[in-house]
């Protein structure tokens, strides 16, 4: 066991899967000579060579096109978009590529693609390095949506991810990488995909949350518990496919749900989430379904106050948990 950190584990990770098979490679702006914007594959370059961890031009179409075309080959690629805000030109190679090859192609070809995507808000990054998109691609079918919490699912998840045969998008949160240490294994060891997991046992409340909200998260349950109100908080880990059956069981339990999101609120998971709990478990529930969310304005302010305004928080949270459980 080491003690590592969020980023720490991802480097992890790669060098392991890159170890283990020749075919995993690495693309994106500066991932090479730089190590990475936030050092996500520092020492790679002077391990592997040029040939597997390569400097791309800024030009995430190209980024994400060539690597779908790789995987088609054999290759089983692990691309790079820095920010998640800078995803867009690479909206059509994914969505209607990647996502639809093994779909169209009757089951006989697939996409083993792992895109790495550096996302989130809270550290002053303003209108274009700050955004949290993850409900673009939990929406489209043939895409696998994982968000990691913590250091230990970072490593495992990105390592089962790679080995998948469809084409993941791999969400990281910049606020995660080096603000929390976890102890993880030095043996090979993989997350599954499609399993989420309770990250504390309550009786009063639910509370599902994924990414860096998921800390919040923890955090307001502490506080609850100082008020005597045990709340049990669910780390969703996989987007899509999402394991709806954690939060069914949990809410039949405790009768209350709060969903924590930092995406907007409009057709958030949030909203998926309330939807599926309220045709499949509406008997069980004694409260109003309570959303914490980012604000529908077009993207998150550079002003630091207006960040923290935008961003979900504990106070937030707190708030969202206390008028549940006194409806």
């Amino acid at each position: 066991m080491a003690l590592s950190t969020y980023i720490d584990a991802i480097n992890s990770a790669l060098g392991e899967e890159m170890r283990r098979d020749e075919r995993v490679y690495i693309i994106g702006e500066d991932v090479g000579a730089m190590g990475g914007a936030f050092k996500a594959t520092k020492g790679l370059l002077e391990e592997f060579g040029p040939q597997r961890v390569i400097d791309s031009p800024l030009a995430e179409g190209i980024i994400v096109s060539s690597s779908i075309g790789a995987a088609m080959v054999g290759m089983r690629p692990v691309p790079e978009i820095q920010f998640s805000d800078f995803i867009t030109p690479a909206m059509d190679a994914l969505t209607q590529q990647a996502a639809k090859l093994r779909y169209r192609s009757a089951g006989t070809q697939t996409c083993p693609l792992t895109l790495r995507v550096c996302y989130g808000g809270g550290v002053g990054g303003g209108l274009y390095h700050s955004q949290t998109n993850t409900t673009w691609f939990i929406h489209e079918p043939g895409l696998i949506v994982l968000a990691p919490s913590t250091p230990y699912d970072a490593k495992g998840l990105l390592k089962a991810a790679i080995r998948d045969d469809n084409p993941v998008v791999y969400f990281e949160h910049k606020k995660l990488y080096r603000s929390i240490k976890e102890e993880i294994p030095d043996d090979d060891y993989v997350v599954p995909i499609g399993k989420a997991v309770t990250r504390r046992e309550g009786t009063d409340i639910t509370a599902v949350s994924y990414g860096y909200t998921l800390q919040l998260t923890l955090q307001a349950a502490e506080k609850m518990q100082e008020k005597g109100v045990s709340v049990e908080v669910i780390d969703l880990r996989t987007l899509s496919p999402i394991d709806k059956d954690s939060f069914l069981e949990s809410v039949a339990k405790t009768s209350r749900l709060v969903v924590i999101q930092e995406d907007h609120r409009t057709l958030g998971i949030g909203s998926e989430i309330s939807a599926i709990v309220a045709e499949e478990a509406f008997d069980c529930l004694d409260a109003p379904i309570v959303r914490v969310t980012a604000p529908d304005v077009p993207a998150i302010p550079f002003s630091a106050p207006l960040e923290k305004f935008y961003m979900p928080s504990v106070e937030k949270i707190v708030t969202a948990l206390e008028r549940t459980v006194e409806y």
